[in-house]
């Protein structure tokens, strides 16, 4: 007897476990493997925030699931000492990170609006916001970058827009570092009755112009979404918020709460010391100031185009002609061929830019996260390397 059983969901492969064949490559290099395709921080947090997780005594209990008053507070004051905007602690919840944040967040509003079934966001962009539409049942229309990087949104049809369930936004912008007008963004969705949702895990490394969030101009009808992984080095600990509309982060803040989603109080306690401290995030922008200024002169050096991104960690590099050509030649995309030549000439891996979305083939990731001591002497392999030749034998990757 046939099964005629339905196909169901099967997920896709995780993007980085392709890229398992070029790190074994990469570690065979004389200075080992050095991993810069994750964007994974390496610095230590404050002291006084692990003192903090290892003394709060809130292990015993259950925590609140929308935050302590503690932790709310002080993501509101943070927003106002950051960002210059002003809201109310009750229109403030908790969230185990921001992926998980990310990756269900259009499941809630759809059972909120299930007349409504796409998610709009960029084309270029962190898969989650993606895959966050497909596990809820929903299309997800990516709008291609503009000619600057930034979210064009203005172009979308306005039937698209009355199907959509929320627009996401990332600035900086992730994986290209580019910055959009959240302002006009925001105004968007308003005249829409589209919400819009902010990523601002990125917002304070910016390398041009002061910190931005959606929040600038009012909370109606936006959220903005904060992590303290990048900005405070916290991301094996889990803790994130959400900020903006008090009705949208109501009800969000009540499913969650039936979903059992909850940041351990030992997290709460030391999310409450890191975002009372700006001293530790200067420090952090002075780091990866000079880890992206050093990059750029050695990738420079080795006949690639690198410039500094407008904010963010990460470097945003075009595959050579050379590259293109191979590529072209073998079948693939010509950045599999770059991060191939850069795994076996220097020990260095890097993403490729098909990872994020359809329109970033051509260009691979470079994330600026190892330690100085590992990351100097990678940059100097890369500024000396023989990309051209090392791409002339047999291609492992694409």
């Amino acid at each position: 007897m046939t099964d005629e059983r339905a196909e169901g969901f099967r997920p896709p492969p995780y993007p980085y476990d392709r890229l398992r064949a070029l790190g074994e490559l990469a570690a065979q290099s004389p200075g080992g493997l050095v991993d810069l395709s994750v964007g994974t921080p390496c610095d230590p947090p404050p002291p006084p925030v692990v003192t903090a997780l290892g003394s709060s005594g809130s292990e015993r209990g259950y925590p609140s699931s929308v935050g302590s008053p503690a932790y709310r507070q002080a993501a509101a004051s943070y927003l106002a000492r950051r960002f210059g905007v002003a809201v109310d602690p009750g229109a403030v919840a908790a969230c185990v990170g921001t992926k998980e944040l990310v990756a269900s967040t259009a499941w809630y509003l759809r059972l909120r609006r299930p007349d409504r079934d796409t998610v709009l966001g960029p084309a270029l962009a962190y898969p989650t916001y993606a895959m966050g539409a497909t596990l809820a049942g929903c299309r997800y229309v990516g709008l291609p970058p503009a000619v600057d990087g930034s979210l064009d949104v203005r172009s979308l049809p306005d039937a698209e827009a009355s199907r959509a369930l929320l627009l996401w936004v990332n600035s900086p912008a992730n994986p290209h570092g580019a910055l959009s007008d959240l302002d006009d963004l925001a105004a968007w969705g308003r005249d829409r009755d589209v919400p819009v949702v902010s990523d601002e895990c990125y917002a304070e490394f910016t390398w041009h112009r002061p910190p931005a969030s959606v929040l600038g101009r009012g909370s109606q009808g936006v959220l903005a979404v904060h992590s303290l992984s990048k900005r405070s080095n916290l991301a094996g600990v889990r803790a994130g918020f959400y900020a903006g509309d008090a009705e949208l982060v109501r009800y969000l803040a009540q499913v969650r709460t039936h979903a059992g989603l909850m940041v351990p109080g030992p997290v709460q306690a030391a999310a409450v010391v890191a975002l009372g401290d700006d001293e530790h995030v200067e420090l952090q922008r002075r780091r990866y100031r000079h880890r992206l200024e050093r990059a750029v002169e050695a990738f420079t050096a080795a006949g690639l185009d690198a410039t500094m991104p407008s904010g963010g960690f990460y470097l945003w590099v075009a595959a050579p002609s050379w590259a293109v050509e191979r590529g072209r030649d073998e079948g693939r995309d010509g950045a599999w061929v770059l991060a191939e030549a850069l795994a076996r000439s220097a020990g260095v891996l890097v993403s490729p830019g098909e990872f994020y979305g359809t329109p970033g083939a051509g260009f691979v990731r470079v994330a600026l996260v190892v330690p100085d001591q590992r990351l100097e002497p990678a940059l100097e392999r890369v500024a000396s390397a023989d990309l051209v030749g090392a791409a002339s034998r047999a291609g492992i990757g694409g």
